[in-house]
């Protein structure tokens, strides 16, 4: 056990380095880790098993999720999404719905032995965005800030605009044995919980972060842990309520994020550096435990799926969603393009697996890819266009 934290401190340490001046470059942070958790793992050198990792990379996704949700909900600036909302508004009211549509088509096209609603949970998993593997768009000065803000809303807000919806589609599925009726009564209960509990802690915890913080309670040291503290506990607690942790950590990040207001961003700040590191060592895990399994088990069907689903899926109802806004073309593919798949996806993998979906393996591995081609395409892909686009917007050809 020694050994595997010596090397992976080590390789952290070293990547820390380097950080800065990889970021400016095609190859990105989790595309690094992914290829180290490979080279580590059973498949290469060995230095990692490939048995027992799986049970903590579930840990460290589910966690990772929820602090992303909680963060992304509290930085969700209801001001400027009513301003300058036509982009993301309709990229989460048009485009979502119609990439889930589109999927679930393809799905029922590409595999014969899913069912139904089986197909509609495959495109609900691969529907959310991951903002982190186009960071290097999101974060660059030079893309129109409109385009910046409005990819940032729609991967901060449609990972949990997808979680009831894929509950639903998995109480669907489920509920052909057990009665729909019964699989819809676990759904409103999850759902009911989570926003309770996230809405409930966060009102509370909230509160007395304010009235402690205007007294001098809180030191500067433990100010930066609250965001995280809450975010798990929303999380956790409707977890082990049988409720939703998702939803209780979106509605609670929403919840803090209008509690705090203008003091936001300074306290939701060492969150995303955690959230950050937790996201790197989850796609190292993903590295040691999927990466070799998914070459040795990847078919022609699996592969087609994943290519159509970062491509014609995402893209087409997006371009569609956005006609009418003033936007150019080029401006409506950029940002069709760039609708990464990552840590929600990953999670969602993990929900559908614990809840016995029948076809939950072939999913997986459709799931699998899909985030693997994301994470070299998106990531190799980010700066060069982020810089192409802001050339197009200034009017340079």
């Amino acid at each position: 056990m020694y050994d595997q934290l010596a090397v992976l401190a080590t390789f952290v340490f070293l990547y820390s380095l380097v950080s800065k001046s990889l970021e400016q470059t095609v190859v990105s942070g989790p595309m690094i880790f992914v290829t180290a958790g490979f080279l580590m793992g059973p498949s290469a050198l060995g230095w990692f098993p490939g048995d027992n990792p799986d049970t903590l990379m579930r840990i460290l996704a589910d966690l990772t999720l929820a602090l992303f949700l909680f963060i992304d909900a509290a930085n969700a600036n209801l001001r400027v999404l009513r301003e300058r909302y036509t982009i993301p508004g309709r990229m989460l009211l048009i485009g979502l719905p119609g990439a889930i549509l589109l999927g679930f088509l393809a799905a029922l096209a590409l595999f014969g032995s899913l069912s139904v609603y089986e197909a509609a949970i495959l495109a609900t998993m691969l529907a959310a965005t991951d903002a982190a593997l186009g960071k290097a768009v999101v974060t660059n000065p030079d893309v129109p800030s409109r385009l910046r803000e409005g990819l940032n809303v729609e991967s901060g807000l449609n990972d949990g605009l997808c979680v009831p919806i894929l509950f639903l589609f998995i109480a669907l599925e489920m509920g052909t044995s057990a009665g729909r009726g019964h699989g819809l009564t676990l759904l409103v209960k999850e759902l009911g919980i989570g926003l309770v509990v996230g809405a409930g802690l966060s009102l509370i915890g909230g509160g007395l972060l304010r009235v402690c913080g205007k007294r001098g309670l809180v030191s500067e040291t433990w100010v930066q842990m609250t965001t995280v503290a809450l975010a798990l506990a929303c999380f956790a607690t409707a977890q082990s309520l049988h409720g939703s942790g998702y939803i209780a950590a979106f509605a609670g990040g929403m919840i803090f994020g209008f509690i705090a207001g203008d003091s936001t961003h300074r306290l939701v700040h060492a969150a995303e550096a955690i959230g950050e590191t937790l996201a790197l060592l989850t796609w190292l895990l993903f590295g040691v435990v999927v990466l070799g399994p998914l070459i040795d088990k990847a078919t022609w069907a699996v592969v087609l799926y994943a290519l159509l689903s970062l491509t014609v899926v995402r893209v087409l109802p997006n371009v569609l969603a956005l006609r009418g806004t003033g936007e150019p073309m080029s401006t409506r593919l950029f940002l069709g393009w760039f609708g990464p798949r990552g840590l929600a996806s990953i999670v969602f993998v993990i929900i559908v697996l614990q809840a016995g979906v029948p076809n939950g393996e072939t999913m997986a591995l459709t799931v699998a890819c899909t985030v693997l081609f994301s994470l070299v395409l998106h990531g190799a892909t980010a700066n060069p266009l982020g810089a192409w686009i802001a050339r197009k917007d200034a009017g340079d050809p």
